[in-house]
């Protein structure tokens, strides 16, 4: 992992109260081992989260995702840190690992991609996670179902 890269952002009390939860929920370790397994650079972030740009394999298709404290891209740091909205959106999904459901948050995050591809035909619309997150701020289109008219 490199300490070099952009400054860091800061702590606030629950920011390391999530870093710590992710850890002891060993999401955060997962993440690093998935980005590690992708070949992605890890570098800390700050606020207790990590990027991991570079990422190779090809699931998820996604510019961003995220597992515990670990955000990776298969783009490069700039790319993220040049979409702010887009990097608070991944951050909100580190807070859903620590306090909602940790390393388990991934199966059932499948669950409602698959049942968000089944109402809208997306696996964002009806997703809760991503919902939560702001679809916007992950660059997602507004919530449809399959039966919506589209101009």
């Amino acid at each position: 992992m490199s300490s070099s890269g952009p400054p860091l952002l800061p702590h606030t009390f629950w920011t390391r109260v999530r870093a710590v939860a992710n850890w002891v929920n060993l999401s955060t370790p997962l993440g690093l081992l998935v980005a590690r397994a992708g070949g992605a650079t890890i570098t800390r972030h700050g606020r207790g989260t990590y990027l991991a740009t570079g990422y190779r394999l090809g699931f998820p298709v996604a510019g961003a995702f995220t597992i515990g404290s670990v955000i990776d891209s298969r783009h490069d740091a700039a790319y993220l840190l040049d979409r702010p909205l887009l990097l608070r959106h991944e951050d909100r999904h580190v807070t859903q690992y620590a306090f909602v459901l940790g390393v388990v948050m991934l199966p059932v995050y499948l669950v409602c991609v698959g049942l968000s591809w089944a109402i809208a035909a997306d696996p964002s619309s009806y997703n809760p996670f991503e919902r939560l997150a702001n679809l916007a701020d992950g660059d997602y289109p507004p919530p449809r179902t399959r039966f919506s008219r589209h101009p």
